[in-house]
């Protein structure tokens, strides 16, 4: 990875970029809301991630099924809280509901628990969706794919197949993913770690 500090430049992406914040889980791993844990930058974790996405200067939704959640989003700059409402069936689900609040749109999917992200690790992902603003384009951390953290534009095509696989019963975003061609990017395994314990969390302090 490049060592020197990214541009804070707007990120043009056309379709236009939609920062959007999945923020929804029960957090039963980790025992507290993971979203309202202190971050050691200041702040909650959810703050914290807010804040990191504002830098790419685009609008922000942000999605939750709490309240505190969507009370606490609603104050910040560029920020849309949106509620996120039953059935709560996970990334996939919520993934759907987003491309149909917001279509045509190049939508930044980011989670709120990889509170050690960067702003590098973004931008490196947006830079290789520049040239194909049709196609997925997906973190890995070199053992697997992070699809949490992704680049998926919500073209017609995409949200029509999305459509028809949640209208199968399927709800896993790995095997939706499975059919589809994608981009996948290389990037920090620390910056893109998912956190669902409390050790993990103190491992990587």
């Amino acid at each position: 990875m490049n060592s020197e500090e990214p541009s804070r430049q707007p990120l043009l992406q056309n379709p236009p970029l939609r920062c959007c914040l999945l923020s929804g889980g029960s957090s039963r791993r980790m025992g507290q809301d993971k979203a309202l844990l202190a971050h050691p930058e200041g702040g909650t974790w959810l703050e914290r991630s807010l804040k990191l996405l504002a830098q790419l200067q685009a609008p922000i939704t942000l999605f939750s099924c709490h309240q505190a959640h969507l009370e606490m989003g609603s104050t910040m700059e560029l920020v849309t809280a949106i509620p996120e409402d039953p059935p709560w069936e996970g990334p996939l689900l919520a993934l759907h509901r987003l491309m149909q609040i917001h279509p045509e749109q190049t939508l930044l999917l980011c989670p709120v628990d990889m509170p050690y992200l960067t702003f590098g690790a973004i931008n490196s992902l947006l830079e290789e969706a520049k040239p194909k603003p049709n196609s997925l384009v997906l973190a890995h951390d070199g053992q697997q794919l992070q699809p949490l953290l992704g680049v998926y534009p919500s073209s017609a095509a995409i949200s029509k197949n999305l459509n028809q696989t949640i209208n199968t019963g399927e709800r896993s975003l790995m095997a939706w993913l499975k059919q589809l061609s994608k981009l996948v990017v290389l990037l920090d395994a620390k910056a893109i770690r998912n956190i669902n314990y409390s050790s993990e969390n103190h491992n990587l302090l």
